[in-house]
């Protein structure tokens, strides 16, 4: 890489063409201009793309680059949030992963490919502004050596799960590789339920919603936002919304299925009350078919309890790590612990029905 390795660094904000970076996590403007983003990084996630992140940060958010020569080898998307003081960043609202992109290495360059990866990524990361707090879910796609690079930088690293369906040959081969227990809700929902698709996105946004209002939940992902995001990739033609219907033509239970160029993204479940307990076994069974007809590999959005995992297991799959990485300023560390505590104390004082949010991903 040596001296013909340039580093940029460009500041995205769609609403502005200046913005203010920090430093040491504080706002202190530094003044900016709106790049256009690498083209050709085809390791994108669909979380990754332009379009995606100004819908889910409203504008706020940047990318940092590192080019060889005029091309870009490497790119890290990055949100930014003002908090009082600090300035943070975090995943946006439903997005479920981030992390850097870096561009495959070239066959015959002379050089190992984790050794590049290494070093693109802390080239990456020593562009980010100093933020009071950040932390990113990776792509499964970002290696052990872009790990490494957030490890050597002072950032914790730590692995969460995902499974991943992929390897589809034809629909008798994957449906005889369900397990039992997934094999029967699947065989059994059919014979009383019809998938098709939702007419549009308010249809599946009321759905999701009204199931949400039934449990007394509220919905922590803004309903705008999720509306914008659903609406651009229908057009993009990078979403089906899928439904569960009984004999009666009533939605039971919905899922979003969004894809990229290489994976399929089961997002956004939510079920009726009394639908068939095989209901969501069903959407997921028809989310693989398509999946697979598109030639993509599924990713189940994420497992983090053994109920998960022992439900999702039934579909097959592989298990998949995806690195979590995070880094906070000691000063913010200690203040958002005496926030933590405080609201533990009022959220113990509400009533239960009011309690129980989850992190990611919300099931209904």
């Amino acid at each position: 890489m040596g001296n013909e390795r340039i580093i940029s660094r460009h500041a995205h904000v769609s609403r502005q063409q200046q913005s203010d970076t920090i430093n040491e996590g504080k706002g202190v403007p530094v003044r900016s201009t709106k790049p256009e983003l690498a083209s050709g990084l085809t390791e994108r996630s669909i979380f990754h793309e332009p379009w995606w992140l100004e819908i889910a940060t409203n504008g706020a958010w940047r990318v940092v680059e590192v080019k060889h020569g005029n091309t870009v080898v490497g790119e890290m998307p990055h949100t930014f949030t003002q908090k009082a003081l600090w300035q943070i960043s975090t995943l946006p609202p439903l997005t479920r992963t981030l992390g850097p992109v870096i561009r495959p290495h070239q066959s015959g360059a002379g050089e190992r490919e984790w050794s590049q990866r290494l070093g693109i990524a802390r080239d990456l990361i020593a562009q980010l502004p100093r933020y009071a707090h950040f932390h990113q879910i990776m792509d499964p796609r970002v290696s052990e050596a872009e790990a490494l690079a957030f490890r050597l930088e002072g950032f914790n690293v730590k692995v969460a799960f995902t499974l991943i369906s992929d390897g589809w040959t034809d629909e008798a081969t994957a449906f005889a590789a369900l397990r039992g227990t997934a094999r029967t809700a699947v065989r059994r929902a059919q014979e009383c339920l019809t998938v098709g698709p939702i007419d549009s996105v308010n249809a599946f946004l009321d759905f999701y919603t009204a199931n949400l209002a039934v449990r007394k939940l509220d919905n922590r992902y803004e309903k705008t936002t999720m509306g914008r995001l659903l609406h651009e990739a229908m057009i993009r033609k990078a979403c089906t919304l899928l439904g569960a219907f009984d004999s009666k033509g009533a939605l039971v239970a919905g899922t979003a299925l969004l894809w990229d160029t290489q994976r399929a993204y089961y997002f956004l479940s939510t079920r009726r009350q009394d639908a068939h307990s095989g209901a969501v076994s069903f959407l997921i069974w028809s989310a693989m078919r398509i999946a697979g007809k598109r030639e993509l590999s599924l990713d189940f959005d994420g497992v983090s309890t053994a109920g998960i995992v022992k439900f999702l297991g039934g579909f097959g799959g592989r298990l998949v790590r995806r690195f979590e990485v995070e880094r906070t300023m000691p000063l913010y560390a200690a203040l958002r612990t005496t926030l933590h505590g405080a609201r533990a104390v009022t959220a113990a004082a509400r009533p239960a029905q009011w309690r129980g949010e989850a992190r990611e991903p919300q099931r209904i």
